[in-house]
């Protein structure tokens, strides 16, 4: 073995360690790797950065704005009201919300689709009297498992399409994978059906203890017409918010105090929620609400341009003494006062009479900018603007999941490649107003599209200096085995690298190695390129291995035994249905 093999597997060996046992951040690490590479002149220049012009990467990038299209819009959240229902068991909801988490996570990024749905379903769980530690788990897992059914269902998906096109000219088409992952999606699925409530603990979920935070009036109305007119308060989502509580009802001047479940909305109601901050940004995302506070509507802020902002008054705001009503607020700031807390408590009493006194902490709906703008003036001696609050705009919804269909038909049909069509399909959402194009530019992952592009230096160092060639022969020299046999080896090895290591990075570095074990063996890359792919992407034993696992650990308050105890077993079945179906539709 030359030096340069020796170095770039000994660079390998440091990039593993340190991803393993530091928590450095894993762009930084692999940044780090690429440029040592280069300096050292194992790569050339063209070679290290040839990750960042993969089609592969570029697409993963493109589909972040076609995402954050439908996230915007609410789109998610409107085909979740539609399709989760209101099971009566625990079995039941999963079942439910595997389905749904499965078909979107097969076209859209599967990180996505599980920080969309983590509040539907904390929402959901809390109306059905579910723990919710008994969900987000398997909602993690389905949204891996829906990933496999197609080529964009995923990152990882794209990344080895990506060297595919690259090293060997092979294009895979947009549903080439459903062989694979339909049938790992139903056997996943039926088994987290089958068993996820009796291996997952009963830890409930994360709630707010709204005695220790600052608490908020927020009063919102029943839109006419609307989605919620004729539902009852449990089937509308509100009698359970993670943020807050329902305490009465106004129904033209009558008022409501005893606000029982199964009560029926009318149009026009007003509902007024006791709870903290993040209270008003989650009764702004149920479609049907709109704020009671009709100075709102007068705010001379787009929609998409809005977010929910807190301050707090200091000794030389002009309208200390003044009431709400009379501060002409709304004027002086371009921001609606949504609620007042005095000392961690809310002020009772209408809002509009509340006088302003030195210290006192508002919400507000505000420009974006607002922040910005009067973070520094004397009036306010903090300002915060809370993150995610801006409203979706829910009349666009279809809007958005009609360019995701369309996008999807398109590169079915063969029409247009998938990085063609996910160009179109994320300039679209910026025609028709699904998104602005600040905020598809916050929507870009920069650490995760590093990592991936910068970890094909990598891949690239072990092609180019023989490791991999290496490595395959060390795997042959173990013994005569069969195809089938090292196909099933390189699953493990692939398996074991991203429960410790991401999964792009995983099967970026496999992806050389299994090269190198099918021409050894003189067979078809296909089937190992196939394998590498699931592979990277069936991580269930440990949060680290899988961006989305990591997302629930802490609304579930899982701990690390839990995903061991589910995912050691889920793992074992998704390798023996991989390995068994794989080289059946990929033939050796």
């Amino acid at each position: 073995m030359e030096w340069d093999a020796i170095v770039t597997l000994c660079t390998l060996a440091a990039v593993l360690g340190t991803l393993i046992f530091t928590r450095l951040a894993a762009d930084l690490v692999l940044v780090a790797a690429m440029t040592f590479l280069l300096v050292s002149g194992i790569l050339a220049p063209a070679q290290a950065l040839a990750g960042f012009g993969n089609p592969g990467v570029v697409t993963i990038a493109v589909l972040y704005v076609v995402a954050a299209g439908l996230k915007e819009t609410g789109a998610v959240q409107w085909i979740a009201r539609r399709m989760l229902g209101h099971p009566q068991t625990a079995r039941g909801a999963q079942l439910r919300m595997i389905a749904p988490t499965g078909l979107l996570s097969g076209f859209m990024n599967n990180t996505a689709v599980v920080a969309m749905f983590i509040p539907a379903i904390q929402d959901w769980a809390q109306r059905l009297g579910i723990p919710a530690s008994k969900l987000l788990l398997p909602l993690s897992y389905a949204a891996i498992l829906g990933g496999t059914c197609t080529l964009i269902g995923t990152s990882t998906n794209l990344v080895v399409d990506g060297l595919l096109q690259s090293q060997l000219d092979i294009h895979l088409g947009l549903f080439d994978l459903v062989w694979i992952g339909i049938p790992l999606l139903i056997v996943g699925g039926a088994f987290l059906v089958l068993f996820a409530g009796r291996l997952l603990p009963d830890r409930g979920g994360v709630t707010e203890e709204l005695e220790q935070v600052r608490e908020y009036g927020v009063e919102v109305e029943v839109d006419s017409p609307g989605p919620l007119v004729g539902l009852t308060i449990a089937e509308a989502g509100l009698r359970a918010l993670n943020y807050g509580y329902l305490t009465e009802i106004d129904r033209g001047g009558r008022l409501i105090t005893a606000v029982e479940p199964d009560r029926t909305l009318q149009a026009g109601d007003k509902l007024y929620f006791v709870g903290a901050p993040e209270c008003a940004s989650e009764l702004r995302r149920i479609q049907g609400l709109k704020p009671a506070n009709g100075s709102v509507h007068k705010l001379e802020v787009a929609n998409h341009q809005r977010c929910l902002v807190e301050v707090v008054l200091g000794q030389e705001f002009p309208a200390l003494g003044k009431t709400i009503r009379d501060s002409r607020f709304r004027t002086r700031f371009n921001a609606v006062i949504l609620s007042l807390s005095r000392e961690g408590k809310r002020v009772p009493g209408k809002l509009g009479d509340i006088t302003f006194k030195m210290g006192d902490t508002l919400l507000l709906e505000a420009s974006h900018e607002f922040a910005e703008q009067y973070r520094f003036r004397r009036d306010f001696l903090l300002v915060s603007a809370l993150n995610d609050s801006t409203p979706p705009d829910f009349h666009k919804a279809p809007r958005a999941l009609g360019i995701l269909l369309l996008m999807v038909i398109a590169s079915a049909s063969g029409l247009l490649s998938i990085l063609e069509a996910a160009f179109l399909a994320a300039g679209a959402m910026l025609v028709a107003g699904c998104l602005t194009a600040s905020r598809a530019r916050r929507s870009l992952d920069l650490p995760v599209l590093v990592v991936i592009a910068a970890s094909f230096a990598l891949g690239s160092a072990m092609t180019e200096t023989g490791a991999a060639q290496w490595v395959a022969q060390s795997l042959m020299g173990l013994g005569e085995f069969s195809p089938w046999v090292m196909l099933a080896l390189i699953y493990l090895l692939t398996a074991a690298f991203t429960e410790v290591i991401t999964n792009n990075a995983a099967a970026v570095l496999m992806f050389p190695i299994a090269l190198a074990t099918s021409d050894q063996l003189g067979v078809s890359v296909l089937p190992f390129a196939v394998t590498v792919m699931i592979a990277a992407s069936a991580s269930f034993i440990t949060p680290l291995g899988y961006q989305t696992n990591l997302m629930v650990y802490g609304p579930g308050r899982y701990r690390f035994t839990d995903y061991v105890r589910i995912g050691v077993p889920l793992s074992l079945l998704v390798a023996v249905v991989a390995i068994g179906i794989i080289p059946v539709v990929w033939t050796f």
